[in-house]
């Protein structure tokens, strides 16, 4: 068998809403035949920054050397401003992004259905499937 492409991934997240990043990252490694990295910040080391602008070059840092951003779009309202340049990063580095719509019936954003590449349910079969579609 073939080797599989390890996918470089980064999550749009708050740590403050720690349990859908968490449940992605979960969704992710228990994939069969789907090997992954994970260039997100973690919980455990997060980025202290003193200003704006170091938080920013820290995402710039991060992002660079992924494959796909995923953005989970049920967090958006709440952390607009940190999740919206998120995505112009990745609208910058020309990294294609994969939106996750909320789960439940939340209302997906139009900024995350707008810069995704192509949106998807909370499903791992889904989010696979876009990420293995989309990804460079």
């Amino acid at each position: 068998m073939p080797s599989l492409k390890t996918y470089r991934i980064f999550i749009s997240h708050a740590w403050q809403y720690s349990s859908g990043y968490n449940r992605i990252v979960r969704m992710l490694n228990d994939a069969s035949n789907f090997d992954w990295r994970n260039y997100s910040v973690p919980e455990h080391d997060p980025k202290h920054a003193d200003d704006d602008d170091e938080l920013e070059k820290a995402l710039k840092n991060q992002m660079s050397p992924t494959h796909i951003v995923l953005v989970l779009a049920g967090m958006y309202v709440n952390h607009r401003k940190w999740i919206q340049k998120e995505i112009d990063i990745a609208q910058d580095y020309g990294k294609p992004i994969v939106g996750i719509k909320p789960w439940g019936n939340e209302r997906t954003p139009a900024a995350v259905k707008d810069a995704a590449d192509e949106m998807v349910n909370w499903q791992s079969s889904s989010i696979i499937s876009a990420i293995r579609r989309n990804s460079l």
